[in-house]
């Protein structure tokens, strides 16, 4: 059962990227860019809140979310407070559509060609986990490098992985 194992992960990288940047102790720092590091913290949130509603809410989900990603890349000095948005919106999406998916869908074809390609719905939806948990890698190292504050916000926390039973950990409390 892939499904809900996705849906957990993905679920957990959006709580722990709502903590990384609830963990910017200021706007302005969110869009810091020292030399050498090619994205902001606010351009990497902005990238995988639209990322995700489109490809699990409008593509898997038919939400209608509009994705402007040259937008994601190009904006600058969102509120933070607009970032926590789109990362909730983000989540939302995920759970609205993993609640109507079947393990079957995970059999098809997604619906859209990447890259001009058919790939697997399965594989897409492992894809789409293991790249929200790259960046959200690179969001951390910049806070961490932005603001001189090397606290966890607890990425990747497997404590918020269920226990074997069902049981888990809410993620919104992991250590800072």
């Amino acid at each position: 059962m892939l499904l809900p194992s996705v849906r957990t992960v993905l679920l957990r990288e959006l709580d722990a990227l709502r903590r990384a940047v609830a963990a910017y102790p200021d706007d302005a720092s969110l869009w810091e860019r020292p030399p050498g590091v090619p994205n902001a913290g606010g351009t990497l949130a902005l990238h995988l809140a639209g990322n995700l509603q489109h490809y699990v809410g409008a593509v898997l989900g038919g939400s209608g979310y509009r994705r402007d990603r040259d937008a994601e890349f190009a904006r600058r000095d969102v509120p933070r407070a607009a970032l926590l948005a789109e990362i909730a919106a983000a989540r939302d999406a995920v759970e609205r559509t993993f609640a109507a998916m079947s393990d079957e869908a995970l059999e098809r074809a997604y619906p859209e060609p990447i890259n001009g390609r058919a790939v697997g719905t399965a594989d897409y939806l492992v894809h789409l986990a293991t790249h929200l948990a790259y960046h959200l890698g690179q969001l951390d190292y910049h806070r961490r490098v932005v603001t001189g504050d090397a606290a966890s916000v607890g990425a990747i926390a497997v404590a918020a992985l269920p226990e074997r039973g069902g049981t888990h950990a809410d993620a919104s409390t992991m250590p800072r």
